[in-house]
């Protein structure tokens, strides 16, 4: 890199970022020289969560410089894809950022067409009647959407930029190319913005059915708890050992005990499950 960065007079801040992999999404300007920062992610098959990487390009009159720290990420294709458009080649080294522009934003949109599956599978089973545990997958999903969203949110004032204009290198031919990624990024946004609004909606409504299920506990095992405890004072007074109490001589006396309490446990247990607490 610094045999790179000596050759074409790169300058060395931006050659510093460029290497440093923790970048924010940025556009900087040295003289004639364009220094474009940007976050590629892609989904983990395997785990479903978001990986990403950076890619740093350096702009010039005729040159074009990516340096990509994201193994995962490739820019082959975008380069066969810029190939077959004659059209946008022709605007020269800005037709290179715009590709590899766009290759970038179409891995978000793909990204938030899968998280927009998924929360709607999370919204399926927040509203089962069964129970499941919710809460740790709504938060799973909120830390990929703030993964994207520091993706997405600084990269939209550099692309206004590239769209407008204002860049050196890209003329006007070229900034309708960089509106619609622009266009693109912003319906991003807005769909992030969607999801991040029915993220919290599934939480909260997470919450109240844990309460709901939790009542529901509470209400049974209380009606449960009344059952046994006419069972238990039954049981308590007859297995004192006084001399006089009632029955003690009669022979049906034990057999009438134990029908007082499945009587009245049976009546409980009606009544109980009358007013929904069984």
């Amino acid at each position: 890199m610094a045999r790179v960065a000596q050759a074409f007079g790169l300058h060395r801040l931006a050659v510093e970022d460029a290497l440093h992999p923790v970048q924010r999404p940025k556009l900087e300007q040295y003289g004639d020289m364009v220094f474009l920062v940007l976050k590629a992610l892609w989904p983990d098959k395997e785990s479903g969560a978001i990986d990403g990487g950076q890619v740093a390009l350096f702009m010039g009159a005729d040159y074009v410089i990516t340096v990509r720290q994201a193994a995962r990420f490739e820019l082959a294709s975008a380069r066969h894809n810029l190939e077959e458009h004659a059209d946008v080649l022709k605007q020269g080294p800005a037709a290179v950022v715009y590709a590899v522009c766009d290759q970038v934003v179409d891995v978000y949109e793909l990204i938030v067409s899968q998280l927009q599956d998924e929360v709607d599978a999370l919204e399926a089973s927040v509203f089962s009647p069964a129970r499941t545990n919710a809460s740790k997958r709504i938060y799973e999903l909120n830390r990929e959407l703030i993964t994207l969203r520091r993706a997405v949110d600084p990269l939209r004032t550099p692309l206004q930029q590239f769209a407008d204009a204002k860049v050196s290198g890209v003329s006007t031919d070229a900034a309708p190319f960089f509106r619609d990624v622009a266009d693109h990024l912003a319906r991003v946004g807005d769909a992030l913005d969607a999801l991040d609004n029915l993220l919290s909606s599934a939480f909260d409504v997470n919450l109240s059915k844990v309460g709901v299920q939790q009542n529901d506990d509470m209400r049974r095992m209380a009606a449960w708890a009344g059952i046994a405890a006419v069972i238990t004072v039954l049981a308590g007074i007859y297995g004192m050992n006084f001399t006089n109490m009632p029955e003690l001589d009669w022979s049906f006396g034990y057999p009438l005990a134990v029908l007082v309490m499945i009587g009245l446990s049976v009546a409980l247990y009606r009544k109980f499950k009358k007013s929904g607490w069984l």
